[in-house]
């Protein structure tokens, strides 16, 4: 266990954020995410909700401000419709570290698919929320002089 850092950070996960650069993806994704099918990279957080994987990860995660949303979800497939709760969830997560981001873009599955195949990483969570994946793209760490 280590001071600052959430227990809910496993060792491979801290690993993880700590080799991504500035650029790349990681997905955070719900129990029902296809990981293994897409990406290589595939680490386990069961019994995880997302929001609160997301409290842990950002204040050790700097998003990336040269891209237009550097937080992205799935659009709904024709005929479902999305809660805007899970959205309204993440995003009370993600203002805590972030507050000047406000909004997820939102992309076809199929895109998302492939974004999860380029992507460095999957997290598979417990989340188990209808479209309740998000994709957040690193950005560059502020220097500490």
């Amino acid at each position: 266990m280590l001071k600052g850092i959430s227990p809910l950070i496993s060792p491979k996960l801290l690993e993880t954020l700590a080799r991504m650069g500035h650029g790349d993806e990681i997905i955070l994704a719900d129990a029902h995410f296809p990981a293994e099918s897409f990406n290589d990279n595939v680490l386990r957080a069961d019994g995880i909700k997302i929001p609160d994987l997301l409290q842990a990860i950002l204040p050790l995660f700097e998003l990336d401000s040269y891209v237009e949303n550097p937080l992205i979800m799935m659009q709904a497939v024709e005929g479902d419709e999305l809660d805007p709760e899970v959205e309204k969830q993440y995003m009370k997560a993600v203002e805590q570290t972030n507050p000047q981001l406000t909004t997820v873009e939102r992309i076809e599955r199929f895109s998302f698919y492939d974004r999860a195949k380029s992507a460095f990483a999957v997290v598979m969570t417990g989340e188990t929320v209808k479209y309740g994946n998000i994709i957040l793209k690193k950005g560059v760490t502020p220097s500490f002089e």
